[in-house]
């Protein structure tokens, strides 16, 4: 993932807050590099290889029981050292298991967030994770109450398709321009509203940290 520039930051940041201005609403988005780091199912996985090593072994050569051991230890060694290469590693994980971690990780940051704190419950959380293509719309409860699921669907395949072409910033932009009409619509600015969670986008950098 590209480093966002500080011009991104700030474009990013100015359109929560001109969303943010017309609502009671909270907007917070995070951009994760990755979700996990995959090293225990890659581990797994070499485990995996190296007990299947000595059956075949067995039976189509006449290798004394020493040797057979010795090729199982190579396999799970040299598939150790392989899935150290992180790319390999997202690369061979099923993709239900890094959308699995993806949507655990966006829950985690719509706590770690506080957005479960916002009066009214109206936080919602546009959540990204560029290792697993994954991208996620998560609003609290007073907002699942009045607005359709489906919306949310088309805020994030609309944010998709801008990433892949390129348009990440633009995407973002758009995206939270569309949840800030949402939340207009259904819940207005209201007295002594209080902005007290970050209008700035948010980067995770480390997939071992919340």
């Amino acid at each position: 993932m590209e480093p966002f520039s500080a011009e991104e930051h700030a474009a990013i940041s100015n359109a929560i807050a001109r969303a943010e201005a017309n609502t009671s609403g909270e907007i917070v988005v995070i951009v994760a590099r990755a979700s996990d780091g995959y090293r225990s199912f890659a581990l797994m996985l070499a485990a995996l290889l190296a007990l299947a090593v000595p059956l075949p072994l067995i039976y189509a050569t006449d290798w004394p029981i020493e040797h057979i051991y010795l090729a199982q230890l190579i396999v799970f060694a040299a598939g150790a050292v392989l899935t150290q290469w992180e790319p390999l590693r997202i690369a061979i994980t099923p993709t239900a298991l890094k959308r699995a971690r993806a949507h655990q990780k966006a829950v985690e940051q719509f706590i770690v967030q506080n957005l479960h704190t916002t009066e009214g419950r109206t936080g919602v959380l546009i959540f990204v994770s560029v290792a697993e293509r994954f991208a996620e719309v998560i609003a609290d409860e007073g907002i699942y109450r009045k607005v359709r699921p489906e919306m949310w669907e088309e805020l994030i395949n609309e944010l998709t398709v801008n990433i892949g072409r390129g348009s990440r910033t633009e995407g973002f932009i758009a995206a939270v321009k569309a949840c800030g009409e949402v939340l207009a619509e259904h819940f207005p600015p209201g007295r002594g509203d209080c902005n007290g969670l970050p209008n700035h986008l948010i980067v995770l950098d480390d997939p071992r940290r919340p």
